[in-house]
This record gives structure tokens, sequence and C-alpha cells, in this order.
């Protein structure tokens, strides 16, 4: 909920500052035809759709890939947000590896009527600005036209592949869409309050310490398995 000053204008939370005159795009692709490849990386990149939904894998890689980025957008979720969010047919997250390590991944959406949005795609920060970053936008396209048989098999065929981004976003961020084939449809101009990254949320379905309060107190009580248990194996 955004909190409201005595004036009635949205005021700013404690954390958050306002950034003016941020650009946001609505950038999209029209025939799979328009797609233009991008340089192999270096090192093999592997991409895995993640077949079991998972609330907390997306916001890891949320905040893995989006923090440097002013990903905020999503701060106020909560657990069941997140999971509503994930457990979705026509959603699908990709995983992108290199080098035996997550490199990125992307979230991609069938909507109706064959538009399919690009959510979220980026590099975890270990592999930015080291030539992976067109060839996880490609892949990611490719994919994106390839719904109704890769995936989300009941949704149809694609007719549009679009995507939001801003100045907010990677500087080298747009250039990477015009080459893989992308044009603007929209732009605005905003005044943005921006929570700060480094304080996100990690929203859970329940406070675990509470859990781990009742767990305590039952292995405590008598004859319970604290005082069962040898008390070396208590220390481990």
């Amino acid at each position: 909920m955004t909190a409201v000053s005595d004036g009635g204008a949205p005021a700013l939370r404690g954390d958050e500052i306002e950034i003016s005159g941020v650009i946001e795009w609505t950038m999209e692709m029209l025939d799979a035809a328009d797609l233009r490849p991008a340089p192999l990386p270096g090192v093999e990149m592997t991409f895995t759709l993640a077949r079991v939904p998972s609330p907390e894998v997306n916001r890891a890689m949320y905040a893995a890939v989006g923090a440097r980025v002013c990903w905020t957008d999503r701060f106020g979720w909560s657990h069941a947000d997140w999971q509503a969010w994930v457990d979705r047919t026509e959603l699908s997250t990709w995983i992108a590896m290199a080098e035996g390590t997550i490199a990125g991944f992307f979230e991609i959406e069938a909507q109706p009527g064959g538009d399919t949005e690009i959510h979220l795609v980026g590099l975890t920060h270990a592999f930015v600005g080291r030539g992976y970053g067109g060839y996880l936008v490609e892949q990611c396209t490719r994919r994106a036209w390839q719904r109704g048989t890769l995936w989300a098999r009941d949704a149809g065929p694609a007719t549009r592949v679009w995507l939001r981004t801003s100045s907010l976003d990677h500087p080298n961020a747009m250039a990477n869409y015009h080459r893989r084939g992308f044009t603007v449809a929209e732009q605005n101009v905003v005044d943005k309050p921006v929570p700060d990254p480094r304080l996100a949320p990690w929203p859970l379905p329940h406070d675990p310490r509470t859990l781990a309060g009742d767990r305590a107190g039952d292995a405590a009580a008598p004859g319970g398995a604290a005082a069962r248990r040898p008390k070396e194996e208590l220390i481990t």
C-alpha cells in the first residue's frame, strides 16, 4: 500500500527516493523473422525451463538479477502473491547456466490474442559485460515465439512479443533490444519512487521464528526430544 501525505499526494516511504524523468519504453516484435541472432558467447550457455513452480526461486532471481538496476516493483508482493504468479501454465521461467553457474534467467507469459510478454530478462552480476547479454535476449525472444509448442502448449501461437524497459535498466539494454529486432511501440516519462534495493523484503508464508520457538518449547518440555537426546547431539 502506498503511503499518503496529509495533502493527499503520495508520500515516499522512509527507504524510498523519487527519481525524476524516468523514461519507460514498451518495445515489440511483430514477426519471428525479425529476430536477429546475437554473437555466440565465448563459453556455452544453456537454458532450462523450470518445471516446478517455485516462488522462492523466482524471488531469488528477481533479486540476484534486478537489484543493481532497481527492480523494485514486486517488493510489496507477499509469498501468496509470488505463489500465484509462478503457479500458472501461461507463465514460464527459464534459468540460464554458464561455467557451472547460474548466469541469468527470464520470465515469459502467454497472454490472450497471441501477445507474449517478456516480463523479466537479465544476467547475474558476475556475467554482465562478458558478452552474454545479447545471446540471452536472443534465446529468450526465440522461446517467446515458441509458445504453444515448447511451453504453454494450450495457449496457441505467438503473434507479438513485447516487453517493458526503462532508463533505470542497464545502459546497454535498449541497444541490445534494438539489435535483436525490437522496436519502440510507446514511450513515457515519469517520476518514479524507488525503494532501497538493499532493504529488499524476503516474503515467506509464515514467520519462521514462531515455529522455531514452538519447536524449542516442545523439545524442552519434560520427556521432549531435547531431554531424550545426548548433550552432544544438541550442539551439532
